[in-house]
């Protein structure tokens, strides 16, 4: 709400044909803060990618303790195993020995008690690591256990945003051919509509032929309240030649995206905090703008769709 207003006051100051030099540079900041808060949101998703890799190195890393603490638990017992049969031994050693001579029986009754001692006291220290072996490996099979729940939440949740797609892309099939695509990638669904669909050369207002297709797009999110929303606008690296409140690439990439948000929030089911809107201007095209026709791919607004991750967070912390 704070970045729209910001907007409509560059809007409404810039039509006047005069201001004071406060009231320009108040806009100025104000300006250069909706271009702080555009980089955050950036440094976030990067974050969010960060966040996935990490996760999956942590749960490979993981499963190896799992796997290595399960041999050696296994050679432990074996080990108890073999102390229990050296004892069983002695103790047969030591009954017949008692029915020797009384100095020999003596004596050997001492060096077999000394060796008892010895063993017992080593049967005791194995039986503990054994117990604590146990102990640990129950507290792996809870970890594990996670681990599990962690690799299904994120199967889950891409196997939500690919059937997101599939609705989108259903819901969105008359728009075929017009300019619009539907991608799924690293997690994320990728909604991409050409200026030709959307805008007017150096315009902001949605024609009707785009608003029909954001309201569709709309109905489909409205459906997947779990989704965080990002409308990026985007440029060709032709600068701004049109007139009216707009002062570059920039604040026309923005514009755009607002542009887009407010007809998604014509629909009261969409919760305004899953939506950002960012302008990109024209440094993060797809195509060469060396041709018409990369240009023409450059110019568009960018839906990207992200799961909320609030649930996996939650989990990979009952991991660590």
């Amino acid at each position: 709400m704070i970045k729209k207003v910001a907007l409509l006051v560059i809007g409404v100051s810039l039509m006047t044909s005069c201001v004071s030099k406060k009231v320009y540079a108040d806009l100025e900041d104000n300006y250069a803060k909706l271009k702080k808060e555009n980089r955050a949101l950036e440094d976030k998703n990067k974050d969010c990618l960060e966040e996935t890799e990490a996760l999956e190195s942590q749960l490979a890393e993981a499963k190896s303790n799992i796997e290595q603490l399960k041999a050696d638990k296994a050679d432990l017992a074996n080990q108890l195993a073999e102390v229990q049969q050296n004892r069983s031994k002695l103790d047969k050693s030591y009954k017949a020995l008692e029915k020797n001579s009384a100095s020999v029986l003596a004596e050997n009754q001492k060096k077999n008690r000394e060796l008892l001692e010895k063993l017992e006291a080593k049967e005791k220290d194995l039986k503990a690591e054994h117990d604590r072996l146990v102990a640990l490996q129950k507290e792996l099979d809870a970890r594990s256990k996670r681990v599990d729940e962690l690799e299904a939440a994120l199967a889950a949740k891409d196997a939500n945003m690919k059937a997101l797609k599939e609705s989108i892309s259903k819901a969105l099939t008359n728009f075929e051919g017009k300019g619009l695509t539907v991608e799924h990638r690293d997690g994320k669904v990728y909604v991409s509509m050409e200026n030709k669909l959307l805008f007017q050369s150096g315009k902001w207002d949605v024609g009707a032929e785009g608003q029909k297709a954001v309201e569709q797009l709309g109905a489909v999110l409205a459906e997947n309240p779990d989704i965080n929303v990002l409308i990026e606008g985007h440029t060709d690296d032709d600068a701004y030649r049109g007139s009216g409140p707009i002062s570059g690439n920039w604040d026309l990439s923005t514009k755009r995206a607002t542009a887009i948000v407010a007809i998604l929030q014509k629909n009261d089911k969409i919760n305004p905090t899953s939506l950002t809107a960012a302008g990109r201007s024209a440094y993060a095209p797809i195509a060469d703008n060396d041709t018409p026709e990369g240009k023409a791919k450059n110019r568009r607004i960018e839906v990207v769709l992200t799961p909320k991750l609030d649930e996996v967070s939650k989990l990979l912390n009952e991991v660590k």
